[in-house]
């Protein structure tokens, strides 16, 4: 009796080994990203090998997003923690550093793709987040995302996983020469941008545009213009002679309403998919959707105006 106890506990033996492993030996699992346009991205690398969970459902605001208490217990058990970083998830960056403080492995992809400053007087010197609107960076984000997949889940083919993402970034290679081919098509004098807040700081230094202000003169759309800033928009708005401003398709037109009344002159407002993805068959169901979407619509507003 003794020895097929015996026999029987050295045969679990391997099986409890095993099930260490699926959890990376800690009792983690699976990959957390924070933003929806990440999890696109982690996603297309991983191919199914592993759980990715999203905490941003689409539509939501990066910025103002804040996790239920069930998300923020699932940080914690990730075997690794997939973040934007740079001052974006302003509502879950407490999370993700205690997260990181018990350990689980995190990825901030935004400090590891060349990040830049914000140039704006309001802004000047503040790291900028939004680097998911210049398609070469996220090329260099999916392959550092495929690494640290590679090194920290368990229980995935290392291989697969970096054909994956070898394939994918080839999609977004196709992607920047198709928006390279857009933009190059704008004459010089039109390439001026007006945003509603400023989000396109990266698009603008990779495709030579000129960033002439934002309706709110901030980095996050948690901020409000005064009536000071309004005015000294409207004032390089007029002197420019910017035909047209872009604003994100989920924010409200009021306050790019009143910038345009503000300059006296005839304004069109077309809308971008900026901080989120959408639902699918909305326009942005994918990244790349939504930069083709985006790059399109910026092609057809400065060159219709």
């Amino acid at each position: 009796m003794v020895a097929a106890l015996t026999r029987r506990a050295l045969v679990s033996l391997p099986l409890v080994a095993a099930m260490a492993g699926c959890t990376g030996g800690s009792g983690r699992s699976g990959v957390v990203v924070t933003t929806n346009i990440l999890g696109d991205l982690a996603r297309n690398v991983i191919g199914g090998q592993a759980d990715v969970t999203v905490l941003m459902a689409a539509g939501a605001d990066p910025h103002s997003f804040g996790v239920s208490a069930r998300q923020a217990a699932s940080l914690e058990r990730a075997e690794l923690l997939i973040h934007n970083g740079l001052g974006l998830e302003e509502g879950v960056l407490a999370h993700v550093e205690a997260a990181a403080a018990a350990g689980v492995p995190d990825l901030a992809v935004g400090e590891r793709v060349d990040p830049i400053e914000y140039t704006a007087d309001e802004t000047a010197g503040q790291p900028d987040p939004h680097f998911w609107t210049d398609p070469v960076r996220v090329g260099e984000a999916v392959g550092i995302i495929a690494e640290q997949v590679v090194e920290h889940v368990s229980g995935i083919d290392a291989e697969q996983v970096r054909a994956n993402a070898e394939a994918y970034r080839a999609q977004v290679d196709e992607l920047h020469e198709r928006t390279t081919e857009l933009f190059d098509a704008i004459p010089e004098e039109r390439r001026r941008l007006v945003t509603n807040h400023h989000v396109f700081g990266y698009l603008a230094e990779r495709y030579g545009f000129e960033v002439v202000g934002a309706v709110i003169p901030s980095g996050t759309t948690l901020a409000s213009p005064s009536g000071s800033d309004l005015k000294d928009l409207a004032d390089a708005v007029a002197e420019s002679g910017v035909p047209v401003v872009f604003a994100d398709s989920s924010q409200p037109e009021r306050l790019i309403e009143a910038m345009a009344e503000e300059t006296g002159l005839d304004i069109a407002i077309v809308p971008l998919f900026t901080e989120s993805l959408t639902e699918p068959g909305q326009g942005a169901g994918t990244y790349l959707d939504m930069a083709a979407s985006n790059a399109q619509a910026i092609a057809d507003g400065l060159g219709r105006h």
